[in-house]
């Protein structure tokens, strides 16, 4: 029934809607992905205009009447995540998180795991030191976050066999179709994986997200992890990410 409840709720993206108000696409931990529009927000003398931003680990009061989209009735910062917004090469690496989660989690339904595993990524985010032109696509964080939420989707990669036969081969491609990774007698079609791709992409899922910038990975093995995930989307999902079409 239509009424007001408190929520957790990080910001994945802010649209104009008028001369003062926002649509919010949030994930929220009471009710996963929702949208709600944020009245006046984007007047000078609004109450909590600055923290409904991209990035925000916010709490809210979001009031449910007849319409698809929930109210804003209230919101209180817990974490601002501001460092995100104002470095170049952080926003880049977040932003490629939280559309990861627009298109991954579009369902309202609670996710809790999903939902720690984003503001962890948020957390971390802040610390993460790099400058462009570094390629924010490869960064370990956010390679290590995708694949987790491909595993909290039900799309966690076979690699401890080849995923076509069953058998316990070497791999040598990925298939999303199968569901990992595939022999050579199975590989016909699949994505090419050498092993520093497959070691990167076992380092990543064994690995917490503070861990995730492991020393002995190589570049072609962070290359070929982010191409097993773009597979995944595109085969399980029918997307391609918008901030990853112009990485180099």
């Amino acid at each position: 029934m239509p009424g007001t409840f408190k929520t957790e709720a990080v910001v994945l993206r802010s649209i104009r809607f008028s001369e003062a108000d926002c649509v919010l696409h949030l994930y929220t931990l009471e009710r996963g992905r929702v949208g709600a529009i944020a009245k006046g927000v984007r007047k000078t003398k609004s109450r909590f205009g600055a923290r409904l931003e991209p990035f925000s680990h916010v709490e809210l009061m979001l009031h449910e009447g007849r319409g698809e989209l929930y109210t804003v009735r209230g919101a209180d910062l817990l974490r601002s995540h501001e460092r995100g917004r104002i470095d170049g090469y952080r926003m880049a690496v977040g932003h490629i998180g939280l559309e990861a989660m627009l298109r991954l989690f579009v369902e309202q339904d609670a996710n809790a795991p999903a939902f720690n595993a984003l503001t962890r990524f948020l957390d971390l985010l802040d610390d993460v030191e790099a400058a462009l032109p570094a390629q924010p696509a490869l960064d370990p964080l956010v390679l290590s976050f995708q694949l987790k939420l491909l595993w909290l989707s039900g799309y966690l990669p076979h690699l401890a066999g080849c995923a076509a036969c069953g058998k316990e081969k070497p791999l040598v491609g990925f298939s999303a179709q199968a569901g990992g990774g595939v022999c050579t007698e199975c590989g016909s079609g699949s994505l090419a994986v050498s092993a520093d791709g497959f070691e990167a992409v076992r380092g990543f899922l064994e690995r917490p997200l503070a861990e995730a910038a492991a020393p002995a990975m190589t570049a072609r093995g962070l290359r070929e992890c982010l191409s097993m995930i773009e597979f995944s989307y595109e085969y399980h999902g029918g997307f391609r990410l918008r901030t990853l079409a112009q990485r180099a």
